[in-house]
């Protein structure tokens, strides 16, 4: 009887732990997406002075742009397009970088921002508004600089 009791117990908290994880999982998969676009951005610079706070104190600097999960701040950086190329995603790749600077700003344009190739060409200067992934850093192994990521990037006129 004792062994019944037991084995209904653990089933009773299986059942239980997985309706917890459902819910939970059903609440992330529906939640909003933040809209990058009609968000107000947090910080406006340009992309040289970004590579350069990331290359002169990378703690500060994430800690300054990078925010807490999936809240990194919304930045408008300004450069002149490097060059502009597509992922393996089929979605637009800017570059903004100076000749001068050791690294740049990688803008990655989500299909919904329709990027059009006349918007930017090489040499152009604009602004971009995207969220930050990563800072600029040095590779040792490679011997090369990493550029800052920005993405869900879109043009501002």
């Amino acid at each position: 009887m004792e062994k019944k009791k037991i084995i209904k117990t653990a089933i009773i908290v299986i059942m239980l732990g997985v309706a917890i994880a459902g819910t939970v999982g059903y609440y992330q998969y529906n939640k909003p997406h933040r809209d990058i676009q009609a968000t107000n951005a947090d910080y406006q610079l340009e992309a040289s002075k970004l590579v350069e706070e990331y290359l002169s104190n990378p703690d500060k600097a994430n800690e300054k742009y990078l925010g807490q999960g999936s809240e990194s701040k919304v930045l408008e950086v300004s450069g002149t397009v490097a060059s502009i190329s597509e992922d393996f995603n089929n979605q637009k790749v800017v570059l903004l970088k100076s000749t001068s600077d050791k690294a740049g700003v990688k803008c990655t344009f989500s299909e919904s921002n329709d990027f059009k190739d006349n918007d930017a060409m090489v040499g152009k200067v604009i602004t971009v508004k995207g969220v930050i992934q990563s800072g600029a850093s040095y590779d040792e192994d490679f011997e090369m600089y990493e550029h800052v990521i920005l993405e869900k990037c879109s043009l501002i006129e």
